[in-house]
């Protein structure tokens, strides 16, 4: 009965767990591309488009860089025409991604 107990909690967690993933999450596989902002008065040009992510391991590992700023500085992107996002997951915790994809010149 323990065993169920733990099993339930575990798998309760893991079901409340994506509110930070993306406009929907699977728990098996998750693969979504999702519109962020855009430059108002639309002036710039897409030119350049770079990426940046963060991946997590079983939950545990989490690393890399998906600040909008700091991957059009990275890229030479001086003027941002657009921040869209990306999110890929297997089985939630075993691998997940998010990205930000910057555009502009």
């Amino acid at each position: 009965m323990k065993f169920k107990s733990y099993l339930f909690a575990f798998l309760f967690s893991i079901g409340i767990s994506h509110c930070a993933i993306g406009p929907t999450h699977g728990l098996l596989f998750t693969s979504n591309s999702f519109a962020g902002e855009y430059n108002t008065n639309n002036d710039v040009e897409y030119k350049k488009e770079a990426t940046g992510c963060q991946k997590m391991i079983l939950g545990i590992v989490s690393f890399g860089d998906a600040q909008a700023g700091s991957v059009a500085k990275a890229n030479n992107i001086t003027r941002i025409a657009s921040i869209d996002y990306s999110t890929m997951s297997i089985f939630t915790y075993l691998y997940s991604d998010f990205c930000v994809i910057v555009s502009g010149e």
